[in-house]
């Protein structure tokens, strides 16, 4: 087996943990398809992304709790072979109802991956540290929206949707081999916390009293709308609005997830010379800029696909550079504990996420102004967040590296 701070096991994470982007990237350009097929309107398509979204935030709350009792590989290893399972259903989904209730499914084993690369991040390093790696595992990433989405158009354009959860399946199943055989359990016997519900509510309890947890995680959440906020109209806006091939559509939105990869490595060489916090907030005003520079074209009906992707471009640049350091501030305090504080963050990202997403289907006109209005609104709440509780409540593991160095 690899070592755990080998760049070898960083990468077999980034893998697992691209998992869920993946079950929301590569089915997008088939969103309008899917609508065509079953006569659903947008509303009930888009709450196949939504849907999704409730579920991977309600399953991280028991998925981290059951890491941190029995460990991380046994809980990751179950929660992918639910995820294949439930992609295989996907496929064979014969109305817009069931491909929602196996969209759901699909969710609570997706959960598995991001929650417990970031708790495995925390296990084997400190906050600091884990700034930085989880700023590389951002960057690796960072492939998956950006190759998911032009993989799915190509299917949409020469085969049929249903493939595409296939796929999905089949990479569970590789995933599931790669990490029974390739990472060690990292929490050691000491740290384990047993799974009883008195124990799960203290947990949850002291995690969400501290406060630091809270400004890092809703700074966090507010990002996270926003990128679901693009995520749930972009295909709407980019096909069915200004004309996008579908097979085309994944080249686009590879574009805003190379300025994703391009902000994580800006973070990584900023955390190596700034205080991680000057990083995050250089990031929050990057993206309340792009949000505002989307809303504004959008405003006055400059209708075109870069009025788009170019200012969600520079949100994902900012996103790069805020997400690294949310997580580990987030975490910083709650070393062993960390499954139940990475749940209880990851329930939050995704609420406000589905929220976002929703709110994009629900609201949508016929043109871009509603998604980049949520988008921009979005970013602002962010940097609303850092100035309100970030900056009284940092994390002092970050203040006390800092004053070590």
């Amino acid at each position: 087996m690899l070592a755990l701070t080998s760049i070898w096991t960083t990468i077999l994470l980034a893998a697992a943990v691209a998992l869920g982007p993946m079950a929301t990237d590569m089915y997008l350009p088939a969103l309008p398809q899917i609508g065509s097929d079953f006569g659903a309107g947008t509303d009930q398509v888009q709450l196949t992304l939504s849907l999704y979204v409730v579920g991977f935030a309600i399953a991280q709350l028991i998925c981290g709790p059951l890491a941190d009792r029995f460990g991380r590989k046994p809980v990751m290893i179950g929660g992918m072979v639910l995820f294949a399972v439930a992609s295989i259903g996907c496929a064979l989904a014969s109305s817009i109802e069931s491909l929602q209730m196996f969209r759901f499914l699909q969710a609570l084993g997706g959960s598995a991956g991001p929650v417990l690369g970031r708790a495995i991040v925390r296990d084997v390093y400190q906050p600091r540290d884990a700034a930085k790696i989880l700023a590389m595992l951002g960057g690796m990433m960072a492939l998956a929206p950006a190759i998911a989405p032009t993989f799915g158009g190509l299917i949409v354009a020469h085969m049929d949707w249903h493939w595409i959860f296939t796929v999905m399946a089949g990479y569970a199943l590789i995933m599931i081999a790669i990490i029974a055989i390739g990472i060690p359990e990292p929490l050691s016997q000491n740290n384990r916390q047993p799974f009883r519900l008195g124990s799960l509510l203290r947990n949850y309890r002291k995690v969400s009293a501290d406060m630091t947890f809270v400004g890092y995680t809703l700074t966090s959440a507010a990002i996270y709308g926003g990128i679901f906020a693009f995520l749930s109209g972009s295909a709407f806006v980019l096909i069915d609005v200004l004309g996008v091939a579908p097979e085309h559509f994944g080249l686009y939105t590879a574009v805003t997830a190379g300025g994703y990869l391009l902000g994580n490595m800006t973070s990584i060489r900023l955390t190596n010379q700034l205080h991680p916090d000057q990083v995050l907030l250089y990031g929050l005003v990057t993206t309340v800029a792009a949000g505002m520079a989307m809303a504004l074209l959008a405003w006055n009906q400059i209708y075109s696909p870069w009025a788009v992707i170019l200012p969600q471009t520079l949100f994902m640049v900012g996103t790069g550079m805020v997400l690294p350091q949310t997580m580990a501030g987030a975490l910083a305090n709650h070393p062993t504990m960390a499954g139940s504080a990475s749940a209880l963050l990851g329930f939050i990202q995704m609420s406000a996420a589905a929220t976002a997403g929703a709110l994009v289907g629900h609201l949508h006109d016929g043109t871009p102004l509603v998604m980049a209005s949520i988008i921009a609104t979005c970013g602002a709440l962010g940097l609303l967040g850092y100035l309100l509780m970030v900056q009284r409540y940092p994390a002092q593991s970050f203040e006390a590296q800092a004053a070590a160095e």
